[in-house]
């Protein structure tokens, strides 16, 4: 890597910000990798998100991540949005170019993949159908994901039935929506099923949906880490289902943003993962 001889630096911007483990993940990495930097928390309201976006490159920063709820409006400030971020419709990652332009990308979508590929590794997004729950920002990720990963099947269901609309007409691919009311019945034959909604996490109501049409096989899944095991999963594995929580979602995507913002790639270490559970 180059300019070792610099105070590297990196950020989270969102509002609000300071629930993220993305600080504790990133500067494991700079002490794992014996680098001299930091990555901090950056509370930005919405209205200062293009100021504090343009103030990255003159205060030295090599880019940033994004949360909630800037995803979507960096689109229209940074200068450049690769194909995966146009798709899905939300920047993850900016990094700073050289020259100070900002380029926008999404690595939600890859760290979704590489935390079920991690958690077990003999899951295929074609081995069958797959439901995912939800319609927002998240499901798109997923949705890309999948789609990118050779799905042949997805089943998009959501609260509001043209939001799931609008993610098939989006992505043009093996998608279909359902409404609401079918949640329980379109997990019949599934092999995977995601759920990309908050429902769950914690301060918010359960995910409403029965499981007795889900196949023991299928493999169930969801985003969210607070708690690091939903309701929904543990009504999955009570059935037998394995599952796998949203935490590696996080830590698997941040390797990537560290290959773009200074050209390695630190590991997921169960150390790193045991730490950051500890802090939940």
């Amino acid at each position: 890597m180059s300019n070792t001889d610099r105070f590297l630096l990196a950020a989270l911007m969102g509002w609000p910000v300071m629930h993220s483990r993305s600080p504790m993940m990133h500067n494991y990495w700079f002490a794992q990798q014996g680098l001299a930097g930091t990555y901090v928390p950056l509370a930005i309201r919405p209205e200062g998100l293009a100021a504090a976006l343009r103030a990255l490159h003159p205060l030295g920063f090599a880019g940033c991540n994004l949360t909630i709820p800037h995803k979507q409006a960096a689109m229209k400030i940074v200068d450049t949005v690769d194909d995966a971020a146009r798709r899905i419709g939300a920047i993850s990652c900016v990094t700073v170019q050289p020259d100070g332009l900002l380029a926008g990308t999404n690595n939600d979508y890859i760290g979704f993949l590489r935390n079920l590929r991690h958690e077990q590794p003999d899951w295929r997004a074609d081995a069958g159908p797959v439901v995912v729950l939800g319609a927002g920002g998240g499901s798109r990720a997923v949705c890309y994901g999948l789609m990118q990963d050779g799905a042949k099947e997805i089943r998009i269901v959501n609260r509001t039935f043209s939001r799931s609309l609008g993610i098939v007409e989006a992505f043009d691919g093996p998608i279909k929506a359902y409404p609401w009311e079918q949640r329980h019945d379109v997990l019949d034959g599934a092999a995977t099923v995601v759920n990309a909604t908050s429902q769950g996490m914690v301060g918010q109501p359960a995910l409403d949906i029965r499981l007795d049409k889900l196949a023991k096989n299928a493999l169930v899944a969801d985003i969210i880490y607070t708690p690091l095991e939903s309701p929904f999963l543990v009504a999955a594995r009570l059935l037998g289902n394995r599952t796998v929580n949203g935490l590696g979602m996080l830590l698997h995507q941040g390797p990537l943003a560290w290959k773009l913002w200074f050209g390695l790639e630190p590991v997921v270490t169960l150390e790193l993962r045991t730490l950051v559970e500890k802090s939940l």
